[in-house]
């Protein structure tokens, strides 16, 4: 009897330990990304005791800390027992390469005691060491207690990384992880991820400037044109699915009581299709997501040959590329006024002058392999493909790349700025060019 008691005693005591280590887990280390086996580097299974440079070997692999150590004291801001403790103009340095590239770091890092305040920076080296590239900004540690902190990258070939101490008093870093570049699986992402065109709110005192956020679509909504200056979405493969084509064109109720609110009938024997901006065939993952693309707002006067060919065909190349392992960020819309339809001659407007016919239609395309932030990984060789072209019944005349022009001459036209969150220097390379690549 005793025996049993004591095995009891013993398996309890191992259960009550396990759940402390669960509890104790700090809650940023359940991570969801696809990261890196072996990180996050905790830094809990090497020994140093000294600032002199020297390689550790630790769960990851080899780093080398150079004027740092593993501090355990009880001043050391950590997760767990150790973190590093770096002073002076110390580094922490991966002497190993991530193989598939790198698209964000994350580290938690606090000063340690009561030391002055301190700035690091990340490095990384795509030649195993031999030169090394800043990555994002300086960060400032003013606080003792743990923070974390992200830098976004895209590194797609093999990288390996490096803190260096630039300031002030003694740093600790902690929890270091890697995000590869790998991810083979497509998610559905944020629609305006890559900027607001137009800077578009949802006060009603700006009408003709109103944002409206759909879960498939974000758009700008136009009173006094009836009709969204512009919709912005995501495509990828995620998107995508089985659901049937609704034909379930409705009025937008969530329009502010005040605004002019479309319906079906308005384009009744107008001569123009009730034009999708964002594509039913790109929303077809649902029912729901599939009966968002016919709300009026996401519609806009088309002229038939343009819409059911010319057009189409874009789409259709878009939703294609997916094929090759790629996901899409996509804006369009129409400018101007004075279109001709199916019954011929110009016509500036339909619903008895409440909704504007564009001359044309203009579409913004930035094309990335599947991934995760991808705002960071637009690049100055990110294929960008831009296209306006004529509301008419002859645009068909010519296939869809004929009609290829910059982003920079659709925004002299609209006014708008487009991909306002990817870096401007970034901009001003990939928004220059006039797309050459394959239409089909």
């Amino acid at each position: 009897m005793k025996t049993q008691k004591l095995l009891v005693f013993l398996a309890l005591l191992i259960f009550v330990s396990s759940c402390k280590k669960d509890f104790n887990q700090p809650i940023e280390h359940q991570q969801t990304e696809a990261i890196y086996s072996g990180f996050p580097e905790t830094f809990e299974s090497g020994t140093k005791t000294a600032y002199a440079s020297a390689d550790v070997t630790l769960s990851s692999g080899s780093w080398n800390l150079n004027d740092a150590l593993l501090g355990t004291l009880s001043t050391d801001a950590k997760n767990g027992l150790k973190s590093v403790r770096i002073q002076n103009s110390g580094t922490l340095t991966m002497n190993f390469n991530v193989n598939v590239g790198a698209s964000s770091v994350s580290v938690f890092y606090g000063k340690f005691g009561t030391d002055a305040n301190s700035t690091f920076e990340l490095w990384a080296s795509t030649n195993s060491g031999s030169t090394w590239e800043k990555v994002g900004s300086t960060i400032t540690v003013s606080t003792s207690s743990l923070s974390q902190t992200t830098f976004y990258c895209a590194y797609v070939n093999a990288v390996r990384f490096q803190i260096r101490k630039t300031s002030g008093g003694r740093l600790n870093i902690d929890d270091f992880s890697i995000e590869d570049n790998n991810n083979p699986n497509p998610t559905r992402d944020d629609n305006l991820a890559m900027g607001n065109p137009s800077s578009a709110t949802t006060d009603v005192a700006f009408p003709n400037n109103y944002l409206m956020t759909k879960t498939q679509y974000v758009l700008s909504y136009n009173n006094s044109k009836g009709s969204a200056n512009w919709v912005s979405w995501h495509l990828s493969s995620a998107w995508k699915g089985t659901a049937t084509r609704c034909d379930c064109f409705t009025g937008d109720a969530t329009l502010p009581t005040t605004f002019y609110k479309a319906v079906t009938s308005n384009y009744t024997n107008t001569g123009f299709d009730r034009g999708h901006l964002c594509p039913s065939d790109d929303r077809d993952g649902s029912s729901a997501d599939n009966a968002a693309t016919f709300l009026m707002t996401n519609i806009i006067p088309q002229a038939p040959k343009n819409n059911q060919i010319t057009w189409a065909a874009l789409e259709t190349y878009c939703r294609n590329l997916l094929n090759s392992g790629n996901e899409l960020y996509i804006i369009a819309g129409g400018k101007g006024s004075g279109g001709s339809g199916s019954l011929g001659g110009t016509t500036y407007s339909i619903a008895s002058g409440k909704i504007n016919v564009p001359s044309s239609f203009w579409k913004v395309i930035i094309v990335l392999p599947v991934g995760s932030s991808d705002v960071y990984r637009v690049n100055n060789s990110t294929r960008v493909i831009a296209v306006d072209m004529p509301n008419n019944q002859t645009v068909n005349n010519q296939t869809w790349g004929y009609y290829r022009t910059s982003v920079d001459a659709i925004e002299a036209a609209t006014g708008y700025n487009f991909f306002s969150n990817v870096p401007t220097s970034i901009q001003a390379v990939i928004e220059s060019v006039v797309d050459n690549g394959p239409t089909q």
